[in-house]
């Protein structure tokens, strides 16, 4: 099971508010091969696709890609302030570590794939 956290949940609210046609939209969460440290996540606000799986919080969602689940299971979507960074992150239950960007990590399992050649841009 994925959370989101309260202020995830509002701050994913008040993007959808803005976008012109809003309604059945969400935050789609998934994971694929790349990035500094082997998986990146992949986040964008849209509508859900076809045997996403949904996850809702104070009428915000997130659709879950039917291939990331086992990446994403356990796993805690938040809201960061920062002066320089503001989005939203992920703590991943599933990663061994994450690179410095914190938009990549190494999943359990696949330890000793990462190619230290890839670095964050």
């Amino acid at each position: 099971m994925v959370t989101l956290t309260d202020n995830a949940a509002k701050e994913l609210n008040n993007i959808i508010l803005n976008k012109a046609d809003g309604s059945g939209m969400g935050l789609r969460l998934s994971v694929s091969k790349g990035g500094c440290a082997g998986m990146q996540y992949v986040m964008q606000v849209e509508a859900a696709q076809v045997d996403d799986q949904v996850i809702e919080k104070n009428g915000a969602k997130v659709y879950l890609s039917p291939d990331s689940f086992d990446y994403l299971r356990g796993c805690e979507v938040y809201y960061e302030y920062g002066l320089t960074d503001s989005g939203f992150k992920i703590r991943n239950p599933n990663a061994t570590r994450s690179c410095g960007c914190g938009t990549s990590f190494e999943a359990k399992g696949e330890e000793g794939t990462y190619d230290p050649a890839n670095e964050c841009k």
